[in-house]
């Protein structure tokens, strides 16, 4: 079965002869480029990494020496997220917003280099999850060759052991906007001081974080397995005493551990105020995520 995925995995990149490809240095982009070189060759492989306040700086620099090491042709533009209204006011969809403005540069740079199509990593597995910015992909025509061939997450990780590739145990990330609560707003403060957070228990030896903010609580997400680390005195005292330094008045540990759109979880439960409508009207959330799903697909 994994050869035959593989095999097809292949097969599509051969078709599509030239590709520029959506590269965040992360696990599913990283195989792709890999395999796309591996494919078609060094000179019809374009990977492109944009930069913005969303995406932080080490995860930047991973990828720039993840592209070195492959011999990726690599380009770095830029992304102006929060100059767009329906991005910056963090609505449910707000991934679309930044998936289309994304998607519309790497059709740009496909045209001026006469290469035949833009790809993303987009896996088989994370149609399981909700991913607004499908239908920016599929409005613009870009392809996911990963899901198109049915490979999942633990295809690409054993595959990319196999590659060699560093990619294949770094924790999943997303973009550090997923860390704050819907209808609120996302600026260039929040992002950076939520990257400064993360970066520090990284450094104190935590493999997967998220420092979700709510308002002057910061509430972090960890593996299970890390509970008891996060617990003892020492670095208790150290993660408490930092992230103050950095504005948040109370620090949290989300006893749930680490998982994917927690942020989500609120729209079960919640109905937005009129405040977040921006007026008098209320919506009914399940209404909301089912629009945006159908939407989405």
């Amino acid at each position: 079965m994994k050869n035959l995925k593989l095999k097809k995995l292949k097969n599509i990149l051969k078709k599509l002869k030239s590709v520029v490809i959506a590269y965040s240095g992360g696990v599913d982009s990283t195989f792709l480029v890999k395999m796309a070189i591996d494919t078609l060759g060094h000179t019809r492989v374009i990977a492109v990494t944009a930069r913005s306040e969303t995406y932080p700086y080490s995860e930047y620099k991973d990828a720039k020496r993840l592209a070195k090491r492959m011999g990726a042709k690599h380009i770095t533009i830029h992304t102006k997220e929060l100059r767009i209204k329906n991005f910056k006011s963090n609505p449910l969809n707000r991934c679309y917003y930044c998936k289309f403005e994304l998607f519309k540069k790497l059709i740009e740079i496909k045209r001026r280099a006469s290469f035949a199509g833009v790809v993303d990593g987009t896996n088989y597995d994370d149609l399981k999850d909700i991913r607004y910015g499908r239908k920016a992909a599929e409005e613009l025509g870009v392809r996911s060759p990963l899901l198109e061939a049915g490979i999942g997450k633990d295809l690409i990780r054993r595959h990319s052991k196999e590659l060699e590739l560093d990619t294949w145990q770094k924790p999943s990330f997303a973009c550090l906007a997923s860390r704050l609560p819907f209808h609120t707003d996302i600026t260039a403060e929040k992002l950076e001081k939520i990257d400064k957070a993360e970066n520090y228990l990284r450094q104190l030896g935590f493999k997967q974080v998220r420092v979700r903010i709510h308002k002057e609580i910061a509430r972090l997400e960890f593996y299970k397995e890390d509970f008891k680390k996060m617990l003892s005195k020492e670095i208790n005292n150290k993660v408490i005493k930092h992230l103050k330094v950095l504005g948040f008045k109370y620090i949290t540990m989300d006893l749930e551990g680490y998982r994917t759109g927690s942020m989500h979880e609120t729209y079960n439960v919640i109905a937005r105020s009129p405040a977040a409508e921006g007026g008098g009207r209320r919506s009914n959330p399940k209404n909301e995520i089912a629009s945006a799903l159908r939407a989405s697909q």
